[in-house]
C-alpha cells in the first residue's frame, strides 16, 4: 500500500485557513452538506455537517479492487439471504442471546412458512473497510445491508473538496479524485424495485425515524428519484405509524389507502427505534407484495454473525462458483471469532481476556457506538455469562493515520490540524429472487473520517467526519 500523502503543504496560513473554513461551510450549506442539529432536532435548521477540509489518500490498487469486487459481495449477501439452512444454522445460538435478531428472525419465519408474498428483494449495501499497516492491505470492518445511509452526503462532500482544492490553487489534484455518482446509482436501485413492482400509481415508501437528523442524505434521494423518474411519488411515513398500514385482498401494501411499489427502510435497524407495536408494523409490511429495501432476510444476512461464520474455513467457498473470487473475498477478511459455549468459542473468549487490545467485541448492531474496545473488554465479557452468544469478537485493524483538519458546527473559525484514521464504504445494489438476479452492480463510495484517538467513527454518534478519497 502507497504511503504517499496529499501533496499540499500543511499547516495552511491561519489567514488562508479562516477564509478557506468559511468557504468550505458556505458551499456545504448551499449544496446540502448538511444535518439538523443534535442537540435540538430543529425542523426549521440545518447546521453544516462534520466533514474533513481536504481529502484523504487511498492507495489507487486498493480502491479499484475494492471497487470490482462488490457485485461479487452483494450476490453473497443475496445467496446468503436465499440459504435458509445457512442462516438457521449460522444464528441459531444468537437468536437464544440476543433478543432483536430473535424478533427480527421469529418474522423471517413467520413469512417463510407462510410463503414469501413478493420474491423479489432490494439490497442496497454498503461494505466498509479500514486499511491495516500491518498486512497492508484494506479490511472488511462489516457489511451494512439495512438503513445504508450517507450515499447522498458522500457525492456532494466529493464536489466540496474539489471546490476547495481548485480555490487553493490545486486543481491539477483533481484528477485524483475519483467521480461519486452514490446518489444517482442507489436512487436508481429504488426506480429499479418499482419498475418491477409494475403499478405506475404505487408509491416508494422511506420508513423514517421519529425524528431524524441526517434529513438531507434521505431528502435528496427523494428528488432524485423524481429526477430518474417524474412518476414517482415518495411518501415519507414513521415506523410508529402503525395505523396508517394494513394489507389489501391481495396482499398488497397499502398506506392511508395508498398502494406501496417499495418500502425503502431508514429505521429499525436497532432495538431503540422500536415502540410498542412497531414489530407487528414490520410483520405486516413482510407479509405484503411491496419489494421490501432489505427484506428480513438481506437483514439477517447483514449481522456481524453472519460475517463471522462466512470467515470460517472453507464456509465462503461454498457461495461462489469461480474459486478466484472466494480467494479475493477471503483476503478482505480480518480474524473473526465466535463466543459460542464450545471449545472455539472458550478459546477466543481467553484471547480476548488475554490481549484485549487486539480485538473489539461486537453485537448484532447497526448505527454505531455499539461495541466495545481494548480494555474495556475484559470486564464487559466477563459479566455476560451466557450472554457472550450475542457477540463476536474481531481482530483489531490498525489503520495508518493521516492529517487533516475537522470542520463541523463546533469547530470554530480556525480548526486545528488532527491525527485521521479513514474508513472507506463501497455501495453495491442488488435486486432479484432466490430464482434470478434483475440487476447487480457497484454504486459508488464514502469515506469517513475520526480522530485517531477515537474508537467509533459514525456521523449518527457525532464522531465521524464526510470525507473523499484522492487516489495516489
Amino acid at each position: 500500500m502507497s504511503h504517499n500523502e496529499l501533496p499540499i503543504k500543511l499547516p495552511v496560513d491561519e489567514k488562508v485557513l479562516r477564509e478557506t473554513v468559511e468557504k468550505a461551510k458556505d458551499w456545504g450549506l448551499m449544496h446540502g452538506v448538511a444535518i439538523r442539529p443534535f442537540d435540538t432536532m430543529n425542523p426549521n435548521t440545518l447546521t453544516i455537517a462534520p466533514h474533513t477540509l481536504f481529502p484523504t489518500p487511498v492507495p489507487r490498487k486498493d480502491f479499484e479492487e475494492l471497487i470490482r469486487l462488490q457485485p461479487a459481495l452483494n450476490l453473497l449477501m443475496h445467496k446468503v439471504a436465499h440459504d435458509h439452512k445457512f442462516l438457521e444454522q449460522a444464528l441459531g445460538n444468537t437468536i437464544q442471546h440476543d433478543e432483536f435478531t430473535k424478533k427480527t428472525y421469529e418474522i423471517y419465519e413467520i413469512v417463510r412458512k407462510e410463503g414469501f408474498a413478493q420474491d423479489v428483494s432490494l439490497g442496497m449495501f454498503r461494505s466498509d473497510y479500514l486499511p491495516d499497516t500491518v498486512r497492508s492491505l484494506y479490511l472488511q470492518v462489516e457489511f451494512n445491508t439495512i438503513s445504508t445511509s450517507i450515499a447522498s452526503l458522500a457525492s456532494h462532500v466529493t464536489q466540496l473538496q474539489s471546490y476547495i482544492l481548485a480555490e487553493l490553487g490545486y486543481s491539477e489534484l483533481l484528477k485524483n479524485m475519483p467521480d461519486n455518482n452514490s446518489l444517482h446509482l442507489m436512487s436508481l436501485g429504488l426506480v429499479k424495485a418499482w419498475e418491477y413492482y409494475g403499478n405506475e400509481k404505487a408509491v416508494v415508501l422511506f420508513l423514517v425515524e421519529d425524528v431524524t437528523a441526517n434529513i438531507c442524505d434521505q431528502r435528496f434521494m427523494e428528488y432524485e428519484i423524481r429526477k430518474i423518474q417524474p412518476k414517482i411519488r415518495v411518501l415519507r411515513v414513521k415506523l410508529s405509524d402503525s395505523t396508517k398500514f394494513r394489507l389489501g385482498i391481495r396482499k398488497e401494501l397499502l398506506v392511508d389507502d395508498q398502494e406501496v411499489a417499495v418500502v425503502y427502510y431508514r429505521t429499525a435497524y436497532t432495538p431503540e427505534l422500536y415502540k410498542e407495536g412497531d414489530w407487528e408494523t414490520r410483520l405486516l409490511i413482510e407479509r405484503s407484495t411491496s419489494v421490501k429495501c432489505p427484506s428480513v432476510q438481506y437483514h439477517l444476512a447483514g449481522t456481524k454473525k453472519v460475517q463471522q461464520v462466512l470467515a470460517l474455513p472453507g464456509v465462503l467457498e461454498k457461495f461462489f462458483e469461480d474459486p478466484s473470487e472466494a480467494k479475493a473475498i477471503r483476503k478482505l477478511f480480518t480474524e473473526l471469532y465466535s463466543l459460542d459455549l464450545n471449545e472455539e468459542g472458550d478459546k477466543a473468549y481467553n484471547l480476548a481476556l488475554q490481549l484485549p487490545e487486539n480485538y473489539v467485541l461486537k453485537p448484532q448492531r447497526e448505527g454505531g457506538g455499539n461495541n466495545i474496545y481494548g480494555k474495556e473488554i475484559p470486564n464487559f465479557l466477563q459479566s455476560l455469562g451466557k450472554e457472550r452468544q450475542a457477540y463476536i469478537l474481531m481482530g483489531l485493524i490498525s489503520p495508518r493515520p493521516t492529517q487533516n483538519y475537522l470542520v463541523s458546527r463546533a469547530s470554530g473559525d480556525v480548526p486545528a490540524l488532527e491525527t485521521v484514521v479513514s474508513e472507506l464504504g463501497i455501495y453495491g445494489v442488488i435486486l432479484g429472487s432466490s430464482k434470478e438476479i434483475l440487476t447487480n452492480y457497484q454504486a459508488g463510495h464514502m469515506l469517513r473520517s475520526k480522530l485517531s484517538t477515537s474508537n467509533e467513527g459514525g456521523l449518527a454518534v457525532g464522531s465521524g467526519y464526510l470525507d473523499s478519497p484522492y487516489l495516489v
